[in-house]
């Protein structure tokens, strides 16, 4: 059975926000929620590198782990999703991702600040509604998933940086990326500079 993933290559992203502007589109994301963010790390520096986050669906999520009605939980697809109806807005899944993926729809005193929201895959939501429906829409976004389509987001991605889909599949796509690159020798160009091979 595939488990669905995302990989985000920051030496591809280019911080465009693409992804960000997708999600929010098609999902119809209330203003204040980023169910995807891109993170700058050393900003104007040498080495400076991009990433788009979200939930990165983990195999065995925190999130799930420590909610205390159960309503996080992994498809058969590996996809972590979360059901508004049994949600209490306790936010233990927000302390406990390490990627900020849960958020709070609004900002207020506990119990003010409503049932928490996340990245779906685009996979609709983890509730009673029926798939593809306008109660699943309104809820939780768009299930382009159901459709056999991937997340808008990697689609959207010009660069190619974001990919999403098969985990394996994902692995072998970044794994020939970095062979190309020459990162096995720790060396760019490596290959071209000294005409050898490099085993890795």
């Amino acid at each position: 059975m595939a488990r669905m993933k995302f990989l985000c290559d920051a030496d591809r992203c280019i911080d465009c926000n693409a992804c960000v502007t997708a999600c929010k589109n098609e999902n119809e994301v209330p203003w204040g929620i980023n169910r995807r963010r891109v993170v700058t790390i050393n900003d104007g520096k040498p080495g400076e590198r991009s990433v788009s986050m979200a939930c990165m669906h983990c195999t065995d999520a925190p999130c799930a782990a420590v909610c205390p009605v159960t309503c996080i939980y992994p498809t058969e697809d590996g996809i972590v999703l979360h059901s508004k109806d049994l949600c209490i807005g306790c936010g233990y899944c927000f302390y406990a991702c390490p990627f900020g993926a849960p958020q709070y729809p609004r900002a207020g005193n506990f119990g003010s600040r409503g049932k928490m929201d996340k990245c779906t895959y685009c996979a609709g939501g983890g509730g009673a509604e029926a798939s593809g429906s306008a109660e699943e829409f309104e809820k939780y976004g768009s299930n382009r998933f159901g459709e056999g389509k991937l997340p808008l987001c990697a689609e959207m991605c010009s660069t190619k940086s974001l990919l999403a889909g098969d985990g394996d599949i994902i692995a072998q796509i970044y794994k020939e990326r970095v062979l190309k690159r020459g990162y096995g020798s720790g060396a760019w160009g490596w290959m071209t500079a000294y005409h050898e091979g490099i085993e890795v």
